[in-house]
């Protein structure tokens, strides 16, 4: 009798690669279904998400994450300026022949999915946003805690619990906990951190901008597209404050936002399988 197929999860699915445009994109990919491209967050790299909530998205789609060029496992010119962040995106999805899909991003990786959205709408059947912001001017800003933790060379325990879920709380913090240990289960063909040289070099390259300056239409944009987005953030978010969204949300045509309680920057992390189940109603029912 031939042994059962090993089911590939977050944990143990290789990392693949794509030759595009003289870089090589690093990707990996689990389950079927409607396509789910993931953009990270500052300092992201493939294994920063939790494997517990792409397993738990892979149950109903082709879930898609990849490591920005020049950082992680990807070779290229790094960059956190935001086009260059969503061409990475577009670039990974025309490799893998994908027409339409459904994008999605974690922080600055929401500004990253926002742009393809603007850019690229044809070709976007939703778009989600996790822990991110909307784009001009903003009445919140990231709270000084954010930046001492964030800028540090290495962060530990500790800092995640603080960046991205409520210190406060005794609950959020055994989720930290968890979480961490999940993530930490990929023992293998891990993606490296990114050096804080290469942080701060890139940090350089783009200051002076907002932190989703409007140069080019994109609050207009997303008051009028009928194309769904779906924000999710926690109401403890340090990065970028819910109350953002807020003002911007009644405004538009199609986001829906989801707030959850005693949460901060990273609600998929603390609640994976609500966010994912979240996530698949939203896409189930576009």
């Amino acid at each position: 009798m031939d042994a059962p197929a090993t089911v590939s999860t977050a944990v143990n699915t290789p990392t693949r690669f794509v030759e595009v445009k003289g870089r090589r994109l690093a990707y990996r990919d689990i389950g079927k279904g409607v396509p789910l491209i993931l953009c990270l967050r500052f300092r992201g790299i493939l294994d920063s998400w939790d494997p517990a909530f792409l397993d738990a998205l892979a149950v109903h789609h082709r879930v898609i994450t990849f490591d920005y060029s020049g950082l992680g496992l990807s070779t290229g010119q790094p960059s956190y300026v935001r086009t260059k962040m969503a061409q990475d995106a577009v670039d990974l999805a025309d490799a893998l022949g994908l027409e339409r899909f459904v994008i999605g991003g974690w922080s600055l990786g929401g500004i990253a999915s926002q742009v393809v959205t603007r850019l690229h709408p044809q070709r976007i059947l939703a778009n989600v946003l996790i822990g991110t912001t909307p784009p001009g001017k903003v009445r919140l800003g990231a709270k000084p805690v954010f930046y001492e933790r964030a800028l540090k060379p290495v962060n530990d325990l500790d800092d995640e619990i603080v960046l991205f879920f409520h210190p406060d709380s005794q609950k959020s913090r055994d989720a930290a906990l968890a979480s961490h240990r999940r993530i930490a289960a990929r023992t293998t063909d891990v993606s490296p951190a990114i050096p804080i040289a290469t942080v701060m070099k890139l940090l350089a390259e783009t200051q002076g901008d907002d932190i989703f300056v409007d140069d080019n239409g994109y609050l207009d944009f997303l008051k009028t597209t009928r194309i769904p987005s779906l924000v999710i953030s926690g109401d403890k978010e340090i990065v970028f404050p819910v109350e953002n969204w807020f003002d911007v949300t009644p405004q538009t045509q199609a986001v829906h936002l989801m707030v959850f309680p005693q949460m901060g920057h990273g609600p998929q992390h603390e609640a994976p399988q609500v966010c994912a189940d979240l996530i698949t109603s939203f896409i189930r029912n576009l």
